[in-house]
């Protein structure tokens, strides 16, 4: 007769051990630290993917002898590296710019809590500060009139999407601003479908949400009938209204972590048309960083061309003739000016670099006018892929 199985005990165990691995996540987060400093002292890139690539395969096989699969084994790693190499690069920064370094930050956002403005600014932050003052707002003009004015010491703001694509407003914005983009941050859009109370989605009658997330989840919603769109400031008032309500006829489009800060379960996962939905936050601020040498960077430059022919194909040519690497170019109309259009261009590279200091002197005759946003780290760390031999 086999052994009577206490579950209890069994999770009582699986608890400590869970308490071990965070301790000891913690430990290995602190050497990085120490990592960090001697890269500085020998001035060595922060990231070095062969020996990230070395690593992964050493531990794949350490776990396959542990009867672990190996894409286990490599998605918990890479999470780790991730997160060493971000805390590297957080550190470094500190030194590049000591005046950063506070425990305490202000930062302006859309929305209240549980937008996900709101959890883009604490993920960005988690790392970099040990409190953070929120000021929530409802228009993208006020944050930066918050930032500008003193009250608080950063922005945050939507840029784009991968469903929906620009956000336009922001970038019609950012042409009269003398505020500098600091940071970037990716936040996953894992939209939702919220109820305040228990329900099903055939009493559903009226769907609160913000316009950019109707836009993302239109294939859903196509498929609802009878339900009434009800548009909203942001995701986090959208969410406030419902749960105030508690009526089952009533949802709210949102994120299942930001429905949790009012009491909001999730009635259906997954409604954005696209499932690898994401959003690129930008972080503004009144002064310009330095980005260390060992950190990736990008640079953020709007440029004006009147209306010369050619003259944007000359300034791109001179992009590709230093070798730096467009990622992002925008276009935007140039209010007061018909048929003028102001352009943004993201390149990969730092700001302090020969090649890109040579670029802009050289695209600078080609416009009529050009302009820094900013230089920043770029927060999107790539997983170091595996042999397919390795797995």
């Amino acid at each position: 007769m086999s052994e009577k199985l206490d579950l209890n005990e069994i999770r009582q165990e699986i608890t400590l051990l869970d308490q071990d691995l965070l301790a000891l996540l913690a430990k290995r987060r602190a050497l990085t630290l120490s990592v960090a400093k001697s890269k500085v002292q020998q001035i060595r890139p922060i990231r070095d993917q062969q020996r990230e690539q070395e690593l992964l395969i050493r531990l794949i096989k350490q776990g396959k002898i542990l009867g672990l699969d190996a894409h286990y084994v490599t998605s918990v790693f890479q999470t780790i590296i991730e997160d060493s190499v971000l805390n590297q690069q957080a550190y470094l920064q500190t030194l590049a710019n000591p005046d950063i370094q506070v425990p305490t930050v202000s930062v302006a956002f859309l929305g209240d809590k549980g937008s996900y403005s709101y959890l883009a600014s604490h993920r960005y932050f988690s790392r970099r500060a040990e409190k953070i003052i929120e000021s929530g707002c409802q228009r993208f003009s006020d944050i930066l009139h918050q930032v500008e004015s003193g009250q608080v010491d950063y922005g945050m703001l939507p840029i784009e999407n991968t469903s929906s694509g620009s956000i336009n407003e922001v970038y019609d914005l950012l042409q009269h601003t003398n505020l500098f983009i600091v940071g970037e941050i990716t936040q996953p859009i894992e939209h939702c479908l919220l109820t305040s109370v228990n329900t099903s989605l055939d009493k559903i009658k009226t769907i609160y949400a913000h316009g950019q997330p109707f836009t993302q989840c239109s294939n859903f919603l196509d498929k609802q009938t009878g339900i009434r769109i009800e548009y909203c400031d942001s995701t986090a008032d959208a969410m406030a209204q419902v749960a105030k309500l508690q009526d089952e006829t009533i949802a709210v489009i949102g994120s299942e972590e930001g429905g949790h800060l009012y009491q909001l379960h999730a009635l259906e996962h997954s409604i954005a048309n696209q499932i690898e939905n994401h959003s690129r936050f930008i972080l503004v601020a009144r002064k310009a960083i330095d980005v260390a040498e060992q950190i990736p960077a990008k640079t953020a430059i709007i440029l004006s061309t009147g209306q010369k022919s050619g003259a944007l194909v000359e300034c791109l040519l001179v992009l590709k003739q230093k070798g730096i690497n467009m990622c992002k170019l925008e276009s935007r109309p140039i209010q007061g000016r018909p048929w003028e259009e102001m352009f943004y261009i993201d390149v990969e590279a730092n700001l302090k670099s020969f090649a890109l200091q040579e670029a802009i002197n050289e695209m600078t005759p080609h416009t009529n006018f050009i302009k820094v946003l900013g230089c920043y780290p770029i927060e999107h760390i790539s997983p170091t892929s595996v042999p397919s031999s390795a797995l």
